[in-house]
């Protein structure tokens, strides 16, 4: 059976960056991400907001210590040598986002209804010619309040938070204009009836740990996305793979064989 052809946020993201890169990592399947603390501390902490919202008897410092301490140990089988000061600081740190997180979100919301954890989007990209593609991605959560809006939340963790610059930065609110698209599309739900929202799990804040961001969508920024979106694909699709040199400084195969 062929394989979907896909794109998710992410990928779209990494080709924005620089398309050269998405190249070497999506089309020539180099090896680039790699796991650390920091990617283990995000899985166990959103592993933590899954079980909660969905069964509250469950200890969210005790789901977190084993999630993490699993995390910890794939890392260690893949032969990384961890820092064990931040590993310390980091289980000191999720202490407070594991006290603060659900209850963060019921004090935004009110009552409501949990509709989906961890949801698959795979939808057909039918804004455009998309060459048969997909848009993929997964929504953290969503959830329904009695007034009949969905609201689709996705866990951000991060150190002490996001400036006023980050929380208006198009491309970082972008996913979430995606992730409502294709909501809709997948349950033929009106737009108008969603709305988004990033929950920043700060690991370093002094207090408030937890902080609900509301990001908004209409029908302007979700056509912008959507032009992004489509010179993506036609790009990708062409093989048209420029370097951008302005994103080299950070690049693990700048200077590399790869690409120099």
């Amino acid at each position: 059976m062929p394989e979907v052809k896909r794109i998710s946020f992410s990928e779209l993201k990494n080709w924005k960056e620089c398309p050269y890169r998405h190249k070497l990592i999506h089309v020539d399947k180099l090896p680039y991400f790699e796991g650390n603390e920091f990617t283990a501390f995000g899985s166990a902490i959103h592993s933590v907001c899954e079980q909660v919202i969905i069964d509250e008897s469950v200890s969210a410092v005790s789901a977190f210590e084993m999630c993490f301490l699993s995390e910890l140990t794939k890392l260690k089988d893949e032969g990384k040598k961890l820092n064990e000061k931040l590993v310390n600081d980091m289980r000191r740190q999720a202490v407070p986002i594991c006290e603060q997180a659900i209850p963060a979100v019921k004090d935004y919301f009110g009552e409501f209804e949990v509709v989906s954890v961890e949801e698959q989007l795979l939808e057909s990209i039918d804004e455009f010619e998309s060459y048969g593609k997909n848009f993929k991605g997964f929504i953290d959560l969503t959830i329904k309040t009695p007034d009949g809006k969905y609201h689709i939340i996705d866990w951000k963790t991060c150190s002490w938070g996001w400036d006023a610059r980050k929380k208006a930065d198009a491309m970082t609110n972008y996913q979430l204009t995606y992730y409502k698209n294709y909501f809709s599309k997948k349950h033929s739900i009106d737009p108008k009836n969603i709305e988004t929202y990033f929950v920043l799990l700060k690991r370093t804040a002094k207090s408030n740990n937890v902080e609900v961001v509301r990001t908004t969508s209409g029908h302007k920024k979700t056509e912008n996305s959507l032009k992004l979106l489509q010179n993506a694909v036609i790009n990708i699709e062409r093989g048209v793979s420029i370097k951008n040199r302005l994103n080299c400084k950070y690049c693990k195969f700048h200077n590399t064989k790869n690409c120099t």
